[in-house]
C-alpha cells in the first residue's frame, strides 16, 4: 500500500459488480479441482527463492481490488504509450508477478481456459498470508479478468500521507467499513517501505518541526538515519514492522508506541473509533486475525472482470 510518491485524493471510482456475482468457495471443485494446490505449490517455490513474495503478493492484490475491483488489472503490461496501472507511481515497486505467470501456465496445463488470473491472485494473497504464520480462509472464487489497466487510475489507491477522513472515504466507496480499514492496515505486518513514502513524517514535516512530533523520538532518528534528506540509495527504507517476515499483531503494537513508518497508519490513532480498534488488534492476536480474514474476503469481493484471461500480462 506504500506509494512512491505523493498522490492527490482522487474522487473518481469507477464502479464495481455487486459482491455477489456468482462468487462461490466450491466454484472450481468439477472443472479445476487442483487449482488451490497448484496456486499453494507457486507461493510456496517462490518463498523458497525470496523471503518478500508475501508482502508482494498481499499489496499486489490489495492494489488489484482498488481499481476496478479484483479483475487482475494490475497483471497487465503497458502496451505502447498506454501505461498499465503496473507503471503507475504507486505500483511501480510491485513485484512477484512471476510467481502469477507460474501458477497460471500449470493451471492451463491442468485445466487450460478455466481459472482467472484474478482468482489466482485472491488465493495466493491467502497463501502468502497462511505460509507467513497468519490465517487462513476459504476464498471465493469465480471472479473475470479485467479488458482496462490505466496507470492514471493508480491514483485511486489510498496513499501513505492520507489522513483519517481521506483514508475513511476512500475505503467507503469500494463499500468497505471503517473496522475493514483499520484490520486491512493490519497487511502492514509484511513488508517494506521505500524512504519516499515517509519522508514527509521525518524531515520537514511542517513549517516549526523537522520530524512528525507523534513519532517515537528514538524511533524517527533511526529512520532519519537510513533516509537522510537527500537520500541518494535507491532502496534504502524500512521494514513495516519489527517483524516483517512474520504476520502477526506486532504493527499495532507498534503504532501504540509511536513506531509506525507512514502518516495513513498514524492515522488510525486520530479517531476514537479507530484507535479502539488498533488497541483491540494489538491485545488481541485472534480479534485481529477474525477481522482481517473478514475484510480480506468483503474487499476480494469486489468483482469488475468479464473474461477468463489466457496470459495474465496480456488481453487477447
Amino acid at each position: 500500500m506504500e506509494a512512491i510518491v505523493a498522490l492527490a485524493f482522487a474522487f473518481l471510482v469507477f464502479p464495481f459488480s455487486s459482491p455477489a456475482q456468482a462468487l462461490s468457495s466450491n466454484y472450481y471443485d468439477h472443472t479445476c479441482p487442483q487449482l488451490e494446490s497448484i496456486v499453494r505449490s507457486a507461493v510456496q517455490k517462490a518463498m523458497s527463492n525470496d523471503k518478500t513474495v508475501p508482502a508482494a503478493l498481499l499489496r499486489m492484490h490489495f492494489h488489484d481490488c482498488f481499481i476496478r475491483g479484483c479483475d487482475a488489472s494490475v497483471l497487465l503490461n503497458s502496451k505502447g504509450k498506454s501505461k498499465a496501472e503496473k507503471d503507475g507511481p504507486p505500483n511501480i515497486s510491485l513485484h512477484a508477478f512471476y510467481v502469477i505467470d507460474n501458477a497460471k501456465k500449470a493451471l492451463e496445463s491442468k485445466c487450460p481456459g478455466i481459472v482467472s488470473c484474478a482468482d489466482i491472485l485472491a488465493l495466493a494473497a491467502r497463501d502468502a498470508v497462511a505460509m507467513s504464520g497468519g490465517p487462513s480462509w476459504e476464498v471465493p472464487k469465480g471472479r473475470k479478468d479485467g479488458r482496462i489497466s490505466l496507470a492514471s487510475e493508480t491514483r485511486q489507491l489510498p496513499a501513505p500521507i492520507f489522513n483519517i477522513s481521506q483514508l475513511k472515504q476512500n475505503f467507503a466507496q469500494r463499500g468497505l467499513s471503517i473496522k475493514d480499514l483499520v484490520a486491512l492496515s493490519g497487511g502492514h505486518s509484511l513488508g517494506f517501505s521505500h524512504c519516499s513514502s515517509f519522508q514527509n513524517r521525518i524531515h520537514n514535516f511542517n513549517a516549526t518541526l523537522d520530524v512528525d512530533p507523534t513519532m517515537n523520538p528514538s524511533f524517527a532518528s533511526k529512520l532519519r538515519s537510513v533516509c537522510p534528506a537527500h537520500n541518494k540509495v535507491k532502496n534504502a527504507g524500512s521494514p513495516l514492522d519489527s517483524s516483517n517476515l512474520i504476520f502477526d499483531n506486532a504493527y499495532y503494537k507498534l503504532l501504540l508506541q509511536g513506531n509506525s513508518i507512514f502518516s495513513s497508519d498514524q492515522a488510525l490513532l486520530t479517531t476514537p473509533k479507530t484507535k479502539a480498534l488498533v488497541s483491540k488488534f494489538a491485545s488481541s492476536q485472534k480479534a485481529f486475525e477474525k477481522a482481517f480474514v473478514e475484510s480480506m474476503i468483503k474487499m476480494s469481493s469486489l468483482t469488475g472482470g468479464q473474461e477468463i484471461r489466457l496470459d495474465c500480462r496480456v488481453v487477447r
